[in-house]
């Protein structure tokens, strides 16, 4: 017989498990599908976590290396064990991976391993490794399988020379050269984890800047900071195909305006352009759910498909592909179904880059408001007039705040800078309630902070009210 549950989430993701605790929160009886052996799906197994937890080990590294002296600490015969670094990084995601096991015990949570896919809209198949299978029945179901990084068919793709993410995190030799096809955040993030090592690094990147989805401002700081750490940039250029040997890997490279190719060689190719929902196996076509051109499944403003009590959440559906985001996916979906009436505004989901300094946004872009037609004004603050940044030697990158011209009301906010990622928080809950720019300058901000810079830069958009510039 097969088993019976209120709700079924395939996928044990941010989305996928933060859905589940909630539902069971909600009294629902709640079981979770994933087809590995672990929880946490790509965020906390090869995503989020390990990757913060090199680019945390290579920052104390290179602080080490470029700033203690600064700071009056030497050091003598600095050396960097890259295999010691993915070792404690492998023990961070064993630890996280095991809180989430906990989390599912204590919130009475069936775990089923194993490769689900729907038999109807109310049935679902579990395929385990040993080749069994067994059929659960479930009132509901949430959809959160997450995405694969995209790699065209002519970059050959070998997870050897020819790497994702998943592989780069796993590198247990320090490279001299690495090329990474895509200047967006995951590309930037890895390419920082190993450039503070030595690596040479050679962006590729179709558009005009780095970080395109992101504020220009924000594209134009982190360029000159990453520049200054031994990134080189190829920007308006396309890779036509990548070829790979035992021991190096061949790039060429085309610019946009122009016929002629070069070629780089290194020792690795990071394929970083983009990631596509993953829903192959999952038999959307026997349940009836719907996707659109780009392979996402379609849902409604409650995140529920064309098949009634089929959910979808996270980077299976429209809107940015963030773990944090496929969090506020889940809850949101857990309690429509539970009847009531929760919030979630896609324009304050923040957006993050871990590299150093950081980068945080959220809200609208200097583009966005101009192609909308909104007046806004600008304020703006550089780190290299904090007090606090100076004590740090973390001067590089600026706050910019957005706001109404008319109404003053914040409308976007772009940080370059250290514990940007941290700041942006206070940004998105003044937004949620419609805060001013003048409101955000008048909140008294402990001195000296980081945050500071925040204040200064709302203060320098209302009527050009900044202190200390």
């Amino acid at each position: 017989m097969s088993k019976k549950y209120d709700v079924i989430v395939i996928g044990s993701g941010p989305g996928g498990y933060v859905a589940a605790i909630r539902c069971a929160q909600l009294g629902m009886k709640t079981a979770i599908i994933e087809r590995y052996p672990t929880l946490g799906g790509t965020c906390l197994n090869v995503g989020c976590i390990p990757s913060k937890a090199l680019l945390d080990s290579t920052e104390h590294y290179h602080a080490a290396k470029e700033k203690f002296a600064a700071h009056g600490i030497g050091l003598k015969d600095l050396t960097v064990d890259l295999e010691r670094m993915v070792q404690r990084k492998n023990e961070v995601v064993s630890q996280t991976v095991k809180g989430v096991e906990f989390l599912m015990n204590k919130n009475k949570i069936d775990v089923h391993h194993g490769y689900g896919s729907f038999l109807g809209p109310k049935q679902i198949q579990v395929a385990r490794e040993d080749g069994s299978t067994k059929v659960l029945e479930t009132d509901k179901v949430i959809i959160a399988t997450g995405s694969k990084p995209i790699v065209p068919a002519a970059f050959n793709y070998d997870k050897k020379r020819v790497i994702t993410s998943t592989e780069a995190l796993n590198i247990t030799r320090v490279p001299k050269r690495m090329v990474i096809v895509g200047g967006g955040v995951i590309g930037l993030e890895l390419g920082s984890v190993f450039a503070r090592l030595g690596t040479e690094i050679e962006v590729v990147e179709y558009m005009d800047r780095i970080l395109p989805t992101m504020d220009p401002d924000c594209s134009k700081e982190l360029m000159r900071s990453l520049k200054k750490l031994g990134f080189t940039f190829h920007l308006k250029h396309a890779v036509q195909t990548v070829k790979a040997t035992s021991r190096s890997v061949t790039v060429t490279v085309q610019p946009r305006d122009k016929e002629e190719t070069f070629e780089i060689k290194a020792d690795y190719c990071l394929v970083a352009i983009g990631r596509r929902p993953f829903t192959e196996g999952l038999g959307l076509d026997k349940a009836g759910v719907q996707t659109d051109e780009k392979g996402r499944i379609v849902v409604n403003d409650q995140l529920e498909t064309n098949v009634p009590g089929i959910y979808a959440i996270g980077d299976v559906i429209r809107g940015p592909m963030l773990a944090h985001k496929a969090e506020e996916d889940g809850i949101f979906a857990a309690e429509t179904m539970a009847g009531q009436k929760p919030h979630l505004d896609y324009n304050l989901i923040p957006g993050v880059v871990y590299t150093w300094p950081e980068v945080a946004s959220v809200g609208k872009t200097e583009p966005q408001l101009k192609e909308a037609g909104i007046p806004y004004k600008v304020g703006k603050f550089p780190f290299r007039a904090s007090g606090r940044a100076r004590a740090s030697m973390d001067t590089d990158g600026m706050v910019k705040v957005l706001a109404h011209k008319e109404t003053d009301e914040i409308l976007g906010v772009h940080m370059v800078g250290p514990r940007a990622a941290d700041m942006i928080a206070e940004a998105v809950a003044l937004m949620e309630f419609r805060a001013s720019a003048e409101d955000a300058g008048r909140i008294c901000h402990a001195h000296p902070t980081f945050t500071e810079a925040f204040k200064e830069a709302a203060l320098a958009a209302t009527d050009n009210r900044a202190i200390h510039i």
